[in-house]
């Protein structure tokens, strides 16, 4: 009982946090395969960031990974808490506890802030909206090619979901 106490108020401080569910196992895996053949394709092209908090005007948010441009790191400098500028691509993965339209409101929010593109995986359906503008996307299927117009990105979902 006490296990299952410490669990829940885990879960309750990382939602909290975050503003996002607590990531399941399908959520994580697919995030690192997302990540992955990111970095395998774009690594000197973007940066690519996992669960980076940014905070714009008065909205934050967490996403599961970030497209920025990419920029010279120096690890010995001054680290960045919270982003302050919007990514070029907000990706987020639909967790077992979240509602499809909350992802959808929060595809808005990301392109009034800024953001040129917006990938909402859906794990269940082996499938990810890419978003161009709000209420505007195209789907892609585990065994198509991913093509982000905006940000001349293609990943084979095949790999993702494999």
């Amino acid at each position: 009982m006490v296990q299952v106490l410490e669990q829940n108020q885990i879960a309750n401080s990382y939602e909290e946090e975050r503003n996002k569910p607590m990531p399941s196992y399908h959520h994580g895996k697919l995030q690192a395969k997302i990540i992955f053949q990111l970095m395998k394709n774009y690594e000197d092209k973007y940066d690519i960031l996992s669960e980076i908090s940014i905070k714009l005007d008065n909205w934050g948010a967490t996403p599961d990974a970030g497209i920025y441009p990419l920029q010279n790191i120096a690890y010995n400098q001054h680290d960045i808490i919270k982003m302050d500028t919007p990514p070029l691509c907000a990706i987020e993965i639909l967790s077992p506890t979240q509602s499809l339209d909350e992802l959808i409101e929060k595809s808005e929010h990301y392109f009034l802030k800024g953001t040129k593109s917006y990938w909402l995986v859906l794990p269940k359906l082996e499938s990810i909206l890419v978003y161009e503008q709000p209420f505007n996307y195209a789907i892609f299927r585990k065994y198509e090619v991913l093509k982000d117009n905006n940000l001349n990105i293609e990943i084979d979902l095949k790999e993702v979901f494999k």
